[in-house]
C-alpha cells in the first residue's frame, strides 16, 4: 500500500505507525512510516513558537524511530502496539503537561500480513488547555449541573443516534419546550440529517424528517446569513419572528407552516466547520435565557462529540475501503463473509457470488509499470461499479474482486459476466477472467465461494492458453 498517498486522505494531522512485535509478544521499536503534511509539519514544533524541550527542527527522515522527535512515552507504545498489533481502535486524551496543548488521539489498526510487525493510522486533533475553560459562560451552576449530568450520555456504549435522541428528550425537559433537534449538515453532499429529536406528548409539530427533501439544504444554506454573524438566534416573542420576515421570508414561511411561534437556535461548529444546528421549539417566553444558557452550554459538548464520531466514522470507513480503487477492501469482505457464514438466515437463498480476476496485471507490472498496472485496477474497478449497481464489491486480492449480489438468478449472473467481458473491451489491456454461483436455498456460502473461484480460474486457464505471453510466472 503506499502509506503516504493513505496518510494524505485525512484532513486531520495523521501519520501511519509500524509496531515490531517481539518474539514473547511484547512491543518492539514504534516507527513513523510516514504522513500527510500537516503531521509532519507538527513535528516541527520545536522550530516555532511552542517551546517543546527541543534546540532545533528535526527533519523527517520515512519510517524512522518516533523518539527521533519526541520523548521516549511508554503510554504512547502501549496505545500504538494494541491498535497496530492487537488491532483495537483506539480513541485516546493525551494530556500534556510541558505543553498549551492536550492531544486527542485516534489509532485505527491497519492491514499487515506480517506477524511480526503491526500497521496503524494515528491521527491527533490539538486542544489548547483554554478552550476547555467554560467559566466564561454566563450559566448557572443548578443549569450547568443539569446540562452535564446528561450529556455524560453521550459518552455511553450506545449506537450515538440513540443517545442523541435521549439527550434532546432530556434538554427538551430541562427547556420545558415543545421540540428539541439536533440537525446534522453535510456540505460536501448538500443534505441535512436529523441526528436525534425529542417532542412533547401532546405536540402536534411534525418530526423534522418530514421537511428534508432535496430543497431543505438550500434553505438551511440562508440560516447563517440570518444569524448575522451572532452566535445564536432567539425568537421569542412576534416582533423577533417579523424580523426573521424580514430577513429571511422563505424560512419564515416554512415556520410559520410547521407550526413553530418561539424558536432558539444554535449553530454546531467544530474547528471552524459546521456540522449542524440545535435548536428549541415553542417555550413560554419567561424561559426564553434560561433555554438561551441550556443550549449555549450543550453546544460545547454536543458538537465535540458528532466531530469525533464523524471523524471515527471515517476512520471506519477509510478502513474498509481500497484506497486505490474504492471498492471495499480484504478486511471488509472477511467480516462479511465471516458474519455470512455465522448467520447464514441473513442472505436469501437467492443471492449470488461472483469472482473477477484481471489477466495480465503482473505482465502490465513489469513491462509498463506499477503506475499502469494501477490504473488498470481502477478501469476494472469502474467496470465493476457500473455494472453491479446495488451489491456489494470487494477487492479480495491484488488482482481479483469479489462480488456480492441480492436476488439475483443464474441467468442474470451470467448476463453480468458477460457484460463485464464486453465492457472490459472498452479499455486497453483490460480482461477479465470470472466465474460465479448462485447460492442454493440452505446452502453454504463457503460452497458457493468455493465453486465460483474454481469457475474463475478454468476461464483464467482458457486466457492464457490463448494468451502465453502474458502468463504470470
Amino acid at each position: 500500500m503506499d502509506f503516504t498517498s493513505f496518510a494524505e486522505h485525512f484532513d486531520a494531522m495523521t501519520c501511519v505507525l509500524s509496531v515490531e512485535k517481539k518474539p514473547d509478544g511484547t512491543c518492539g521499536t514504534v516507527r513513523i512510516v510516514t504522513g500527510n503534511q500537516k503531521y509532519l509539519d507538527s513535528l516541527e514544533l520545536a522550530g516555532g513558537d511552542v517551546d517543546v524541550g527541543n534546540e532545533k527542527k528535526v527533519e523527517f527522515v520515512p519510517n524512522s524511530e518516533y523518539t527521533r522527535y519526541i520523548p521516549k512515552d511508554l503510554n504512547f507504545e502501549d496505545i500504538c502496539f494494541r491498535a497496530a498489533v492487537q488491532k483495537q481502535p483506539l480513541h485516546n486524551c493525551v494530556h500534556m503537561p510541558r505543553y498549551p496543548f492536550d492531544i486527542m488521539a485516534y489509532l485505527m489498526p491497519l492491514e499487515s500480513g506480517d506477524d511480526r510487525i503491526g500497521y496503524c493510522t494515528y491521527s491527533q486533533v490539538l486542544i489548547p488547555k483554554k478552550d476547555s475553560n467554560l467559566q466564561s459562560l454566563n450559566i448557572s451552576q443548578e443549569t450547568a449541573m443539569d446540562i452535564i449530568g446528561t450529556c455524560i450520555k453521550l459518552r455511553e456504549d450506545k449506537p450515538f443516534h440513540e443517545i442523541a435522541r435521549e439527550v434532546m428528550e432530556d434538554i427538551r425537559k430541562i427547556c420545558e419546550a415543545e421540540f428539541c433537534c439536533i440537525m446534522l449538515i453535510d456540505e460536501a453532499e448538500r443534505k441535512c440529517s436529523v441526528l436525534g429529536e425529542a417532542k412533547s406528548p401532546d405536540s402536534s409539530l411534525s418530526s423534522m424528517e418530514k421537511y428534508l427533501d432535496d430543497d431543505f439544504y438550500s434553505l438551511a444554506e440562508t440560516w447563517q446569513d440570518t444569524l448575522a454573524g451572532s452566535f445564536c438566534l432567539i425568537v421569542s416573542n412576534d416582533q423577533e419572528m417579523e424580523l426573521i420576515r424580514l430577513r429571511n421570508p422563505a424560512w419564515y414561511q416554512s415556520l410559520q407552516a410547521a407550526g413553530v411561534s418561539r424558536l432558539v437556535l444554535f449553530p454546531l461548529f467544530s474547528r471552524g466547520r459546521l456540522l449542524g444546528y440545535i435548536y428549541a421549539a415553542n417555550f413560554l417566553p419567561e424561559k426564553t435565557q434560561h433555554i438561551r444558557d441550556t443550549l449555549e452550554l450543550t453546544t460545547y459538548f454536543i458538537a465535540s462529540e458528532i466531530a469525533n464520531n464523524l471523524f471515527i466514522e471515517q476512520l471506519r470507513t477509510l478502513g474498509k475501503t481500497d484506497i486505490l480503487t474504492g471498492v471495499m477492501n480484504r478486511n471488509a469482505m472477511n467480516d462479511r463473509v465471516t458474519a455470512l457464514c455465522d448467520h447464514p438466515d441473513a442472505l436469501s437463498g437467492k443471492a449470488g457470488v461472483i469472482f473477477a480476476d484481471m489477466n495480465g496485471l503482473k505482465y502490465t507490472n513489469d513491462h509498463l509499470g506499477h503506475t499502469a498496472g494501477d490504473q488498470l485496477l481502477k478501469n476494472a474497478a469502474m467496470i465493476l461499479k457500473s455494472t453491479f449497481t446495488g451489491a456489494e464489491i470487494y477487492r479480495a486480492g491484488g488482482d481479483e474482486f469479489l462480488i456480492l449480489l441480492p436476488e439475483t438468478t443464474e441467468t442474470e449472473i451470467r448476463r453480468k459476466i458477460a457484460e463485464i467481458k464486453k465492457k472490459a473491451n472498452l479499455f486497453e489491456n483490460v480482461s477479465f477472467a470470472a466465474g460465479g454461483c448462485l447460492l442454493k436455498p440452505g446452502g453454504d456460502l463457503r460452497d458457493a465461494l468455493s465453486e465460483a473461484d474454481a469457475q474463475m480460474y478454468r476461464d483464467k486457464g482458457n486466457f492464457y492458453r490463448k494468451y502465453p505471453e502474458l502468463k504470470r510466472d
